[in-house]
């Protein structure tokens, strides 16, 4: 089978939104859209709120890197004294493999070759993150919206950033509350939603690697996502809905995270 005749998976898909590819998988890519008009539409969709979004942050692209976000700091940080022995250097190696595992079965239907877009890792974070907690009746924040200033002050220190809570009362969705997550090689930050009929929602906030500005969607079952990075930081909406549906609560969000920081 040549790579022309690989099958095309989602993350490829997205990487021709973001002009990332080329050469015969980028023909591969044309060929299908052309052979498939909804799905050429549903990409050129993607591809006209890329330019949007591209525009908007245009401005923020020559501002100057933050200290926290400089890669030389990042390193620092990171940066593990070899006199703490061989034990850390196998729990390293043991996350390593398990993290490789969990993201060859992400893009099984991808070249094993395809490195997994930022915004997928994004993505994929907001979704384990939203299938955990959605279903607890009981628990399902850590912190309850009667707590709403101190919940955001918490989560805007461990993030690094200033975070506030979207309105999306217009959508029908009130905030629950919200709560701390592991994510990427720091914290995470979740917030719920729910609206009458008891349908919840949530946003996810971590600081992460990369520079794409297109929104990305994702459906997984009945949960779809899109999720965007922004100024060192990825962003992702979740809820059971349709894209038509989420587009609109995910560009509302944009907007009120936009320039918090």
């Amino acid at each position: 089978m040549t790579d022309r005749n690989l099958p095309i998976g989602e993350d490829e898909l997205q990487a021709f939104v973001d002009e990332r590819l080329d050469g015969a998988r980028r023909a591969a890519v044309e060929a299908q859209l052309a052979a498939h008009p909804d799905l050429a539409e549903r990409i050129g969709t993607e591809r006209r709120q890329r330019a949007m979004l591209r525009s908007r942050l245009d401005a923020k692209f020559a501002e100057p890197v933050p200290a926290r976000l400089r890669i030389a700091n990042l390193r620092a940080a990171r940066r593990t004294p070899w006199a703490r022995g061989w034990t850390s250097a196998a729990a390293a190696v043991a996350i390593f493999v398990c993290g490789a595992t969990t993201g060859w079965f992400a893009n099984r239907i991808a070249p094993a070759s395809a490195p997994i877009a930022p915004t997928a890792s994004v993505a994929q974070g907001a979704q384990a993150a939203y299938r955990t907690f959605v279903v607890e009746v009981a628990h399902p924040v850590e912190v309850g919206v009667q707590q709403e200033a101190h919940l955001l002050q918490w989560l805007s220190k461990r993030l690094g950033r200033k975070l506030a809570a979207p309105d999306l009362s217009p959508f029908g969705y009130r905030l629950m509350g919200g709560r701390l997550l592991p994510g990427g090689s720091g914290a995470a930050a979740q917030l719920m939603y729910d609206d009458a009929s008891g349908k919840r929602l949530t946003i996810y906030v971590r600081a992460t690697e990369g520079t794409e500005t297109a929104f990305r969607f994702q459906k997984e079952g009945e949960a779809s996502t899109f999720a965007w990075i922004d100024q060192g930081f990825g962003f992702a909406v979740t809820a059971p809905a349709s894209r038509e549906e989420l587009l609109p609560i995910a560009e509302a969000v944009y907007r009120g995270f936009e320039g918090k920081s």
